[in-house]
């Protein structure tokens, strides 16, 4: 084969080959089925369990995804696209900027961050290319969604993203005990409570200073 038709099989030389249509779609039923059995049951639910919930045999799984390790990191990627695609949605499509905030932090614990923040703990490469990449895209998109709602002067001025990414997390963190499983159903009244409290002019003075992101990743 020459190194012409070796690079129109692969697409480019050096890249993975695309994937058929096929064979992306199970690629992103079991991405899905992973992140709901997992903010379910926990990062070591049964990787059976998870392609009987995505409908594909476990051959299927194991060929996209050849251990756990590698289908957590692929979980957080999706996690993290979507919620940076929803505070990128809302910026663009909201005339009004508290209005943008308001939208993206309710979209944002739909995808229960708090519950899959215990993914990214012993042997996850925080520092892997692609998941500084998809950090880098969401830390942008939530600076902009809260930048536009200070600058319209409808955000309060001393709190950072790393304030409104803690509550995020806290929010959408489940608790534990059988008695508390149906805490959801309370989380976007709560939310709104919070948000309510972000906006200008401020009623009380916070105490300590505004959380970054940095602040966040330098205690974890």
């Amino acid at each position: 084969m020459t190194a012409v038709a070796s690079c129109a099989k692969t697409g480019q030389q050096g890249q993975p080959p695309r994937l058929r249509a096929d064979a992306l779609r199970n690629r992103e039923r079991i991405i899905a089925a992973a992140r709901e059995t997992m903010v379910e049951f926990g990062a070591e639910v049964s990787l059976d369990e998870i392609a009987r919930r995505a409908g594909v045999g476990n051959a299927t799984l194991y060929r996209h995804f050849p251990d756990r390790l590698e289908l957590i990191h692929h979980v957080t990627l999706s996690v993290m696209s979507r919620t940076a695609d929803a505070a990128e949605s809302a910026l663009a499509e909201e005339s009004d900027a508290f209005q943008a905030l308001r939208r993206f932090v309710h979209a944002a614990v739909e995808e229960r961050i708090g519950a899959l923040c215990p993914l990214l703990s012993d042997g996850i490469d925080r520092d892997h290319p692609d998941l500084l990449a998809a950090r880098e895209r969401l830390e942008a998109a939530v600076e902009a969604v809260m930048g536009a709602a200070r600058d319209s002067g409808q955000l309060r001025t001393d709190i950072a993203v790393g304030d409104l990414m803690v509550a995020i997390t806290q929010l959408t963190r489940p608790l534990p005990g059988s008695a508390c499983t149906d805490f959801e159903k309370f989380v976007h009244r709560h939310l709104q409570l919070f948000l309510d409290g972000l906006q200008a002019p401020a009623r009380s003075e916070l105490p300590g200073s505004a959380a970054t992101l940095e602040d966040l990743r330098r205690r974890s």
